[in-house]
């Protein structure tokens, strides 16, 4: 499975840069954000490959479905056509390249602890681990609101707050279970927010 998980997401990097090669005469944001999603997908891919066993994983399907759905969902938005008003374009590209860069900074930080189905390794509190136990999950909602914005309907706007729930319940099964296995976890989740300060 590891070895599956790491080559779908090489697969989806070459697929992201085939798609560079042939917009070139794109505007540079849209193919500035392109290039972060490539290189996002390519660091999934070796981290998924080279981390180490976990201490525990989450137990029952609700957890996996969860990863799963939170993970793939925001990809069905792309299936809905793009506006042409430039505008929500503009806010799009904007939230596309915030996202996926806090996505790149997240990632070097959370290094080979990195997984989709809640699993325990280490507790992570460098970089944006420092303020928030939730980077990731912030930066992959900025992104998705990104591509809502792209696609700018009553549909995708369900769907973005149905991909919203659907990340907090992962957050919970995660804290859960880093609670049960990582005893320094309770010191650090006592004094960091869950995604955003002061809110939540």
């Amino acid at each position: 499975m590891q070895l599956f998980g790491g080559m779908w997401f090489m697969l989806l990097a070459v697929g992201v840069a085939i798609k560079i090669g042939s917009s070139a005469h794109d505007p540079w944001p849209s193919i500035l954000s392109s290039v972060c999603l490539a290189v996002f997908y390519v660091l999934l891919a070796v981290l998924i490959i080279t981390r180490p066993p976990a201490k525990a994983q989450a137990k029952g399907r609700l957890p996996r479905i969860a990863a799963f759905v939170g993970t793939y969902m925001p990809w069905t938005i792309a299936f809905f056509g793009e506006t042409n008003k430039a505008l929500p374009n503009l806010a799009s590209t904007a939230c596309v390249l915030i996202g996926m860069i806090m996505m790149l900074v997240t990632i070097r930080h959370l290094g080979r602890s990195f997984s989709l189905v809640p699993q325990a390794r280490n507790v992570v509190q460098t970089g944006p681990y420092r303020w928030i136990k939730h980077p990731l999950y912030l930066a992959e909602e900025i992104a998705v609101l990104g591509v809502v914005l792209r696609s700018p309907t009553p549909l995708t706007a369900v769907l973005l707050v149905l991909h919203i729930g659907v990340q907090v319940c992962r957050i919970y099964y995660e804290e859960d279970l880093l609670r049960r296995n990582c005893p320094e976890y309770s010191a650090y989740e006592a004094s960091r927010w869950r995604v955003i300060p002061y809110v939540w």
